[in-house]
């Protein structure tokens, strides 16, 4: 199955070259695409350099766009040339290469989306503080109560798509950005019947660069899943209220 590793970067020039080096000692066999929005220390110069691997390629955007535009732009780039296999992974080293063959291997016996989750038994978090803890567990409580679906670790971002999953959902119609397009992406899977199948996975906290995690991307998953949760329970709501009701004479 051809695979191809989408890496979106932003000011990652202390980290890229080491994680393509990783994923191709682990993984010889998959293609790279880095997806570089405008990076102004130079990232996208440093990918175009791994590039005469033939490997590795490069998408230049011209700014900072989200990780939801990035990945979906990815996507599409991919499904345009055939792959089979389309792996989300971050550039700073906190999704293990050493763990990509756990999910290749689960996308291979027909997981639908294979999503590398820190919360299941096996799985866990290096060089986290409290709060970082707290704000991913409690999200995805909420995103499980909310939207009525069973994943333990919805804004996980370590994902294996298979090109059939991709090519049933509606990419165009996905606006979200920051984690909260991880946990858009895995409604929407389940909403088309399709299956999840979480592995356990280690996160380790990056050691080089600065995290992309911000207030607003907080606030923009808890309005989102707000809404969605509120949309899933109006129509029920509505079936009720339109029940006649029996009479007795």
């Amino acid at each position: 199955m051809r695979t191809l590793v989408i890496i979106p970067t932003f000011n990652e020039s202390a980290n890229l070259e080491l994680i393509v080096n990783r994923v191709h000692t682990c993984q010889p066999g998959v293609d790279i695409l880095v997806a570089d929005d405008g990076s102004p220390d130079g990232t996208g110069d440093i990918a175009d350099r791994l590039a005469v691997d033939p490997r590795v390629h490069v998408l230049h955007r011209e700014s900072k766009q989200g990780l939801g535009s990035a990945y979906r732009a990815g996507f599409a780039w991919g499904l345009d040339r055939g792959y089979d296999v389309l792996v989300e992974m971050d550039a700073d080293g906190s999704h293990l290469p050493e763990e990509l063959e756990r999910l290749l291997s689960t996308s291979a016996a027909g997981a639908d989306l294979v999503l590398g989750s820190r919360w299941v038994p096996g799985g866990g978090v290096v060089n986290w503080p409290w709060h970082r803890r707290m704000i991913s567990r409690g999200g995805t409580l909420y995103a499980r109560i909310m939207l009525g679906i069973h994943v333990r670790d919805a804004t996980g971002g370590y994902r294996a798509f298979r090109r059939a999953t991709l090519e049933r959902l509606p990419l165009d119609e996905v606006a979200s950005q920051g984690y909260c397009f991880q946990i858009d992406m895995a409604r929407r899977v389940l909403a088309e019947g399709m299956s999840i199948v979480e592995v356990p996975i280690t996160f380790v906290e990056r050691e080089r660069g600065e995290s992309k995690m911000s207030g607003a991307i907080v606030r923009e998953a808890l309005w989102r899943v707000t809404v969605w949760g509120l949309a899933r329970l109006v129509p029920r709501s509505l079936r009720r209220d339109r029940t006649p009701h029996s009479t007795s004479v």
